[in-house]
């Protein structure tokens, strides 16, 4: 890319714009070409290299949804008519190939729509998945009624959406491993440049280096003042911003600085996007709460606001009846394992089985926590003894060793089995199966007026926290995630978050 050239301001182009305050020249003339020319042969062929890679990517993604479809389809036809006592496998198939090729036909559109075809870096995970299936199979049973098709149950529709999600789930599992093994061994990691300072810098560099489906090299960030974090080696200056890019050939800068200064963000997007370099910006509290921004016109000033993150109306509702049927289903399902801990905490050690830990729950309201006892019955009057042996950030309290512990309640607690009674708890209201988890009363006395703003929905069993990390997060982190789920809330979420409690839970990770 040629050089800029350098003018006096009444011999600005156009296409000028001012420099930084205190530079000599006044303006500076960005170059007159288009950057979609004709490329140099090398350039051309490398492009070729990308869009074949682009192609194979989406081909390959469709092969899977189409394999996913089709099974889905087949799945449940063979379900009902297994039931039925009449299965004949030529019939199930052919009357598959008669449903498939519409209903592919509009999964493929919504999921293009919802960028499931896109990059990995940008493609969205599961509850987007669920999102443009359950959408797919509305549009389907409206245009078969519209058609004037006649179906004595409905079966065939929600049966196929729900093994479509296991199906589509499974195989895009598979290819994002697969072809993240295929692009590892290949040598391919896009470089990484963080530009920040402070511990937000430090834990998304952190975030993405340990991203599975993100083939990413952090190389190092750069700083305002030159110094760097302890996991994360300073390159230089934000001044010194295009020597670095060229130096250690970075394609990705990720801005994870809230005080970064607006107009040296304008200007560090121009020069990463003149030379291909993407640019992402990590969110802060702010572009989260700003997530939910409403726009009201006819002011003096334009103004957006910022509406609770409540959920009420149809929203309540639908959640409110997810969590009754979840919590149901799921008492009904566990019940042995619900006698099996109550039974181990008994012969375990003298005390009652189940503990009611008095939390505050929606707006600070109390109510009685129920859990499977894990700790001796004089737990509560040692707290004061412990606070210095406190491992925990922020307002928690968590101690590895915690001698207050029972051998049991160890168990229970690295299984997170003591939490299952608060299903009870979401029966009768108390609680969600996910949202933020209720602190205990030690606990919330020492949040920010910031972090209480948590309060506004009810606490839930799991949640963010606990499939994003668990106890290894820091205190603020863990809030920001309460207020992201806030702002993204659906019923698949709920969902997604529930299905990947479990593996979280056997992976043990962070959970003492």
């Amino acid at each position: 890319m040629p050089e800029r050239s350098i003018v006096k301001k009444e011999q600005a182009a156009p296409d000028a714009r001012p420099v930084e305050a205190g530079a000599a020249p006044a303006f500076v003339v960005l170059p007159r070409r288009d950057v979609r020319r004709k490329r140099p042969p090398g350039v051309s062929f490398l492009l070729r290299l990308e869009t074949l890679r682009r192609v194979g990517r989406i081909a390959s993604l469709l092969v899977c949804d189409y394999a996913a479809v089709f099974l889905a389809i087949w799945t449940a036809l063979a379900v009902k008519t297994g039931i039925q006592g009449d299965f004949v496998l030529r019939e199930v198939t052919d009357e598959t190939e008669g449903y498939v090729g519409f209903a592919f036909l509009i999964t493929v559109l919504l999921f293009a729509r919802s960028d499931l075809y896109a990059e990995r870096a940008r493609r969205p995970g599961l509850p987007k998945i669920v999102t443009s299936l359950f959408q797919a199979t509305i549009v389907t049973v409206v245009f078969a009624l519209a058609d004037g098709q006649k179906f004595q149950s409905y079966y065939v529709f929600y049966g196929s959406l729900f093994f479509a999600v296991i199906y589509v789930a499974s195989l895009r599992w598979v290819h994002a491993r697969v072809t993240g093994s295929l692009l590892e061994r290949a040598g391919f990691r896009r470089r990484a440049l963080v530009v920040g300072t402070g511990r937000h810098a430090e834990f998304v560099g952190r975030a993405l280096e340990d991203a599975p489906r993100l083939p990413v090299e952090v190389v190092g960030c750069v700083t305002p003042d030159g110094l760097g974090h302890p996991d994360l080696p300073a390159l230089g200056t934000i001044d010194r911003l295009p020597d670095v890019i060229a130096q250690h050939g970075i394609q990705d800068v990720v801005l994870a600085d809230p005080d970064f200064p607006q107009e040296r963000a304008v200007d560090l997007a121009d020069h990463c996007h003149q030379r291909g370099i993407s640019v992402h910006v990590a969110p802060s509290t702010m572009e989260i709460l700003l997530q939910r921004a409403e726009f009201v016109p006819g002011q003096s000033l334009p103004l957006f606001t910022l509406k609770p993150p409540v959920f009420d109306g149809v929203d309540f509702a639908v959640k409110r009846l997810f969590d009754v049927v979840g919590s149901s289903l799921l008492l009904l399902l566990l019940s042995p394992v619900l006698l099996a801990c109550a039974l181990a905490v008994k012969l375990g050690s003298r005390g009652p089985v189940v503990f009611r830990s008095v939390r505050p729950g929606i707006g600070g309201e109390p109510f009685a926590c129920l859990k499977f006892r894990t700790m001796r019955t004089d737990a509560e009057e040692h707290q004061a003894e412990l606070e210095g042996e406190n491992e925990a950030s922020g307002a928690l309290f968590k101690i590895r060793q915690d001698p207050r512990v029972t051998p049991m309640g160890r168990m229970l607690r690295r299984f997170s089995l003591d939490e299952l009674p608060q299903l009870w708890n979401v029966l009768r209201g108390d609680m969600s199966l996910v949202g933020p988890r209720p602190l205990p009363t030690r606990d919330f006395e020492r949040l920010e007026d910031w972090h209480k703003k948590r309060y506004l929905v009810l606490p839930g069993i799991t949640g963010l926290w606990q499939v994003s990390g668990r106890s290894e997060l820091d205190f603020d982190d863990l809030v920001r995630l309460d207020f992201l789920y806030l702002e993204r809330w659906s019923v698949s979420l709920d969902l997604v978050i529930l299905l990947k409690t479990v593996p979280a839970v056997l992976r043990r990770r962070g959970a003492f």
